[in-house]
């Protein structure tokens, strides 16, 4: 029995259920701080959270990742200092998948519009797209 969602999705023919799994999690959300330092101890020491990354990004701050422990997703602390326009930005969600032109073309063909084609990083590879009512998401490629 397909829920309502998946009737609703099947009925506007976007979703089929053999499409289902090329997201496979939300990976990272990012949250913009004033203080990195006073952040992390928050979401260490009163949350409970570990660290998952603490790697030097330049001067402005580091790449800063915790979550709770045994959750697959993760909080990126990003400092305001390297987001110039950070208090007009929402938070940012990073969906992973297995592979991201396969999954690009899956979501391009469905009529999901990208402002940012796959791009290749040293880190890795990502794309941006909106949803309809212009809330942005990061797919990137892998855990």
């Amino acid at each position: 029995m397909r829920s309502f969602m998946e009737k609703v999705l099947v009925d506007l023919g976007g979703w089929k259920p053999e499409n289902r799994g090329m997201i496979t999690n939300i990976r990272t959300v990012g949250v913009y701080v004033s203080d990195q330092d006073v952040a992390l101890r928050f979401y260490t020491g009163v949350l409970g959270f570990e660290v998952r990354a603490d790697r030097p990004m330049g001067k402005q701050g580091r790449w800063l990742e915790a979550a709770p422990p045994g959750a697959q997703s993760r909080l990126v602390i990003y400092p305001r200092t390297m987001m110039q326009d950070w208090e007009s930005r929402k938070p940012s969600v990073v969906l992973g998948c297995e592979d991201l032109e396969v999954e690009y073309e899956r979501l391009s063909g469905l009529g999901v519009e990208f402002s940012q084609t796959p791009t290749r990083m040293k880190w890795g590879s990502f794309a941006i797209f909106a949803d309809p009512d212009g809330n942005e998401f990061v797919l990137a490629e892998g855990d």
